[in-house]
C-alpha cells in the first residue's frame, strides 16, 4: 500500500494545491488526512476539492474541524471518515479516532478520551495504520521546540498496543517520523518545511516511512 499522508491543511489553497500536486506525481493507493483539514469553516468546498484530486482520501477531525467536516467526508464518492470506523487499502487496515482538545502543555483526543481509546483498541493489532490528530506525549510534539503538548493518552495507547504506523499532526513545528518500540509515529502536518509524509506498507514487512519536503 502506497500511502501519502498529511495533516493541518487548515484549508488553505496552497495547501491544497500541494497536495493535489503531490498526488498527481505520486500516484497513492490513498491519501490519510489526519485532522485540522479546514479552519472552522468551508468544510464542503475543501472536501469536495479533495474529492477531485485523483485518489481516494480518508480522513479524522481535529481541534479546527467542526462537525460538518465529518459529514463531508462521508458524503464525497471519494472522501470518508475514519473516526472509529477501520477501513482497508490494498490489504492493510487504517483506522481513526477524531478530536482534539489543547489543553496546558498537553493535549487529549476528547473529554471521555479513555472510553474512545478502548473502543479504537478494539479494532487495533500490531499491522494497523492508527490516524490520530495529536501525536502522543513526547514523541514529536515540542511547541516551539521546548515544550511537550501532546497526548498522554495516546502514547499510552500506542506503548500498550503498538500500531503499525500512528499518523498524526497537530504540532506544526515538529513534523517528522520516530521509531517507537514497534510503532512509527508519522507527524505529517503539512508547513515551510514540511509537505506530508509517503508510507509504503504491505502489512508484512516494516513500514517505510519517508517525510517529504517543502510546503510547495
Amino acid at each position: 500500500m502506497k500511502c501519502y499522508a498529511v495533516a493541518d491543511l487548515h484549508g488553505k489553497p496552497h495547501r491544497l494545491e500541494t497536495v493535489r500536486k503531490i498526488v498527481s506525481a505520486l500516484k497513492p493507493d490513498v491519501v490519510v488526512a489526519a485532522g485540522d483539514i479546514t479552519s472552522f469553516r468551508n468544510a464542503d468546498k475543501v472536501i469536495g476539492f479533495l474529492d477531485r484530486i485523483g485518489a481516494p482520501v480518508l480522513g479524522i477531525r481535529g481541534n479546527t474541524d467542526l462537525r460538518p467536516v465529518d459529514r463531508a467526508l462521508r458524503r464525497y464518492p471519494n472522501t470518508g471518515s475514519l473516526h472509529l470506523f477501520p477501513r482497508t487499502v490494498a490489504g492493510v487496515r487504517i483506522v481513526g479516532i477524531s478530536g482534539t482538545i489543547p489543553v496546558p502543555f498537553r493535549s487529549r483526543i476528547c473529554w471521555r478520551e479513555k472510553k474512545a481509546l478502548d473502543i479504537l483498541a478494539e479494532m487495533v493489532d500490531s499491522r494497523t495504520l492508527v490516524v490520530a490528530h495529536p501525536p502522543p506525549f513526547g514523541i514529536l510534539d515540542a511547541v516551539m521546540g521546548r515544550k511537550p503538548a501532546g497526548s498522554p493518552g495516546l502514547l499510552n495507547f500506542i506503548t500498550q498496543h503498538q500500531p503499525a504506523v500512528l499518523i498524526c499532526g497537530h504540532i506544526h513545528e515538529d513534523a517528522g517520523a520516530r521509531k517507537v518500540k514497534d510503532t512509527w509515529v508519522v507527524n505529517c502536518a503539512v508547513g515551510k518545511k514540511c509537505s506530508g509524509a509517503w508510507i509504503e506498507y504491505d502489512g508484512v514487512a516494516p513500514p517505510v516511512v519517508t517525510m517529504l519536503e517543502g510546503d510547495r
